[in-house]
């Protein structure tokens, strides 16, 4: 379990992945107290046992290109288990998205495992083994690290080749491995990676309903995004979530109304920062209330609630049919999307999606189909 510490050694671990059809990975960072996270250690693994490693990206002088090489290689599937976070990490340092890529909760989705399912029910359902999670939360960036440590660390890519190639095995059974395709084509695109400050404001705006209100949040939510990422702190070091609705919500124009906020620090409104924000809730108050996009939830959906609640027992009957999770195949979102509109563009109207789900919420909603109960398990039937 020694860990690889020059770019020499890394460059070699890597040249004999490279000839493996596939290799997992997994990474251990840090980001409590920085905006980008900070990777601590790599983690990698091929089928042949043999083959497991754990790369030090700390070390003094070591390069990562031989691993962005790899993440590259087209050649080789990178299997990750939740692989948005470490996908980013790898976006951040080099650039790239690895491709081709296998997310293992994804796949568990498809295969019936539920809602998110956990890495430890996986390995412990697919590899039959335990993951010791003792080590998880420790400070993954301090040297040494102990021998429990990175006997965590590399269990966690020992144990993914069995849940890899399990996964596999039951996705090329019932048919389904292209039904990751669209899922992955998400997480392998760049756009999903790149913080746009100018649409920070979207996670914050459902506590929102006016135009005016949606506005100054605009601006002030991008003015702390770049302040985060320039900086490079978390957010709320900038300014917490629930100062930016109160700013939002009264739009104060002055000093003295910045400070008689109450989720404003004391004295934080004469600093350079307090300047910066009246300054944002200028330039929002400026924008023309007819172009500010309202965000879905804030539009309501008129009467439809009803054909929303049929249509999450029909999700819910459909995916215990067929073996898959409900989110995988609609979101409550496109749920009420579809109670709307026969035509939206939503994915469950799309592709394996709507085959498997959508042309039956259309035929419900449109009173083609109706839900029976039959010994306490909701059943479909066709209405002539």
């Amino acid at each position: 379990m020694d860990l690889i510490t020059t770019t020499e050694a890394l460059s070699a671990a890597c040249s004999r992945l490279s000839q493996h059809p596939f290799v997992t990975v997994d990474t251990e960072f840090l980001r409590e107290t920085t905006y980008y996270p900070k990777l601590c250690l790599i983690q990698m693994a091929g089928p042949d046992p043999a083959d497991a490693f754990l790369i030090d990206p700390l070390a003094e002088g070591i390069s990562l290109e031989p691993f962005m090489a790899l993440m590259s290689n087209k050649g080789v599937v990178k299997v990750f288990h939740s692989a948005r976070q470490d996908l980013e990490i790898v976006w951040n340092l080099g650039g790239i998205v690895p491709e081709p890529l296998f997310d293992t909760q994804v796949a568990a989705m498809v295969c019936g495992y539920g809602d998110s399912v956990s890495y430890e029910q996986l390995v412990n359902d697919l590899a039959k083994a335990k993951v010791d999670k003792s080590s998880r939360f420790t400070d993954w960036s301090r040297r040494p690290l102990t021998d429990a440590q990175l006997t965590y660390a590399l269990s966690d890519v020992t144990h993914l080749v069995k849940v890899y190639e399990a996964l596999m095995a039951q996705l090329e059974k019932n048919g389904r491995l292209n039904w990751l395709g669209e899922e992955m084509s998400i997480l392998t695109s760049p756009e999903t990676y790149q913080a746009d400050p100018d649409n920070a404001w979207r996670r914050l705006a459902g506590r929102l309903r006016k135009p005016k209100e949606i506005a100054v949040l605009m601006e002030i939510a991008a003015w702390r995004e770049r302040e985060a990422q320039s900086r490079d702190v978390p957010r709320g070091r900038i300014l917490k979530d629930d100062a930016l609705i109160d700013v939002a919500t009264s739009a104060p124009r002055s000093v003295e109304a910045l400070g008689r906020l109450r989720s404003i620090p004391n004295g934080f409104e004469r600093s350079r920062t307090g300047g910066d924000i009246l300054e944002a809730v200028e330039r929002g108050i400026a924008r023309d209330p007819a172009t500010i996009p309202m965000p879905e939830r804030s539009r309501g959906r008129g009467n439809t609630g009803a054909v929303v609640d049929l249509l999450k027992v029909l999700l819910k009957a459909v995916a215990e049919q067929e073996g898959v999770a409900p989110k995988i195949v609609a979101t409550v979102e496109e749920l009420e999307a579809i109670a709307e509109n026969d035509n939206a563009d939503v994915p469950s109207l799309h592709g394996w999606r709507r085959a498997l789900f959508g042309e039956k919420a259309l035929a419900l909603k449109n009173g083609q189909l109706g839900l029976v109960l039959e010994r306490g398990r909701v059943k479909l039937r066709t209405i002539d």
